[in-house]
């Protein structure tokens, strides 16, 4: 798989980052405020101030694809919303199913493709170019791009060197959410070393409640934790290599974090319902079932993204207060950032399409759905005050000032046959792993021969 020149990083850049994090969470996790501050002067918000010049399309009609369900897909059509609004288009949103890809593929084989798709995986953006269905982004949203984005998101948009990638929507994925009653009544700590959350999930666990949710039946969660604790425990160089499958999965480093993973997974009652009820658990549930319940919920801690906060928004908790976070901690000798994000790419190009991917690079579109909360842009220019409370403040913030320091995630930077196919591939070989934490040679016998078959020659 091509090197995504977004992902080479620096070691120290991304402890500067986790530490940037870890300092602003502990100052905000406890403020508590929901309070919308609303910056005087932000000129980077709805129409008041936009500097976006947006042409008049009235007739014209779009389908726009992503695979979001739920508040995040109400939230995104608010800003097709505005679009609309602003150039007379019509858009209509396409459910999509996992893998994006098989799913483009049917729609195309029918002669309906959409004119827009919002990609979660750098390897779908190759893909896509490489079946010629994306097309370049035209001259006005790659001038938008530029003005917005540091390079780190504009390269992870590119392939072969030219952008078809416009990197709308990002995530922190490396954060533990936790219910704040629930570390209260145990008398628990926020961690800051693997240890420390091994000391914490015990002194919850006596207390009388599970220490974990596991969303494990979506596979994606579960290649995520497996992401922090490798890129910790290993560091970045390793990551890199595993990325790009330069180093075969059955490497020691792949042992260890396994094994470290185990000692979570595999302990016994740690997991709310079990490895079974876990892997019956989709990532939704997994959140909210920690934040109901009063003083007995099903457990006390989620590990995901900043987006989790769209989940817990269905629940009476409040972020800040009910809600709390922390980065995820050092398993190695730092503690890990990783991002995820979602790309709109153009497929049939056209005026419409290419200033929709014009808005979607602007601080215009990200504002809008940056107030409605459960989302972050790596858009820099991007107000803070845009976001609903203090603690995605931190997040967007700590984001923005890493530049172009972050890892990205690592199973959407493989073929989507590996990395992003329900059943299949990794996501599939780590839920059968949570099944069964103490088969880790089977597991990364299986990762291997996954993962050879859809790099094709390891490279």
């Amino acid at each position: 798989m091509r090197s995504n020149s977004g992902t080479i990083r620096t070691h120290r850049a991304v402890t500067t980052l986790a530490a940037l994090l870890a300092g602003a969470l502990a100052l905000t996790a406890c403020s508590g405020g929901d309070s919308d501050k609303k910056g005087d002067g932000d000129t980077s918000g709805g129409a008041t101030g936009s500097t976006l010049d947006l042409p008049k399309l009235n007739g014209a009609k779009l389908e726009v694809a992503a695979v979001w369900t739920g508040t995040e897909q109400a939230n995104f059509k608010k800003v097709l919303a505005e679009f609309e609004k602003r150039t007379g288009a019509k858009v209509t949103f396409v459910p999509a199913q996992d893998p994006i890809i098989n799913f483009l593929g049917s729609k195309i084989a029918g002669g309906q493709p959409p004119d827009v798709a919002l990609l979660p995986q750098p390897g779908a953006i190759k893909q896509a170019v490489q079946k010629g269905w994306a097309k370049p982004l035209g001259a006005d949203a790659l001038k938008e791009l530029r003005k917005n984005y540091s390079q780190g998101w504009q390269d992870i948009g590119k392939v072969d060197g030219k952008q078809y990638g416009v990197y709308y929507k990002a995530a922190n994925k490396s954060l533990i959410w936790y219910n704040a009653k629930a570390f209260g009544n145990a008398g628990a700590k926020e961690p800051k070393s693997w240890q420390d959350l091994l000391t914490a999930a015990q002194a919850v666990y006596d207390s009388g409640v599970t220490p974990f949710s596991v969303g494990g039946a979506d596979g994606w969660t579960l290649t995520d934790w497996f992401e922090n604790v490798y890129l910790s425990q290993a560091g970045p160089e390793k990551y890199d290599q595993l990325a790009q499958h330069k180093i075969k999965w059955t490497d020691p480093s792949v042992k260890q974090a396994l094994t470290t993973l185990a000692q979570v997974w595999g302990k016994k009652d740690y997991v709310a319902g079990g490895a079974d009820g876990a892997l019956q658990t989709e990532f939704p549930a997994s959140v909210t079932q920690t934040f109901t319940g009063g003083d007995q919920p099903k457990a006390a801690m989620v590990y995901e993204g900043d987006f989790a906060q769209v989940n817990i928004g269905d629940t009476k908790a409040k972020v800040g207060t009910d809600a709390k976070v922390f980065p995820f901690p050092a398993v190695g000798s730092d503690a890990p950032v990783v991002s995820g994000g979602d790309a709109a790419v153009v497929l049939k190009d056209s005026k419409a399409a290419q200033a929709l991917a014009t808005f979607l690079a602007s601080p215009d579109a990200a504002t809008i759905q940056a107030k409605l909360g459960g989302y972050l842009s790596p858009n820099k220019n991007v107000a803070e005050s845009a976001y609903p409370n203090e603690v995605q403040r931190t997040i967007a913030k700590a984001l923005i000032a890493s530049g172009d320091d972050f890892r990205f995630d690592m199973s959407d930077q493989a073929p989507q046959a590996f990395g992003g196919t329900p059943g299949k591939g990794e996501w599939k070989d780590l839920q059968d792993f949570l099944k069964n934490p103490k088969d880790v040679a089977g597991t990364q016998a299986q990762l291997e021969k996954d993962a050879a078959a859809a790099y094709g020659n390891g490279s």
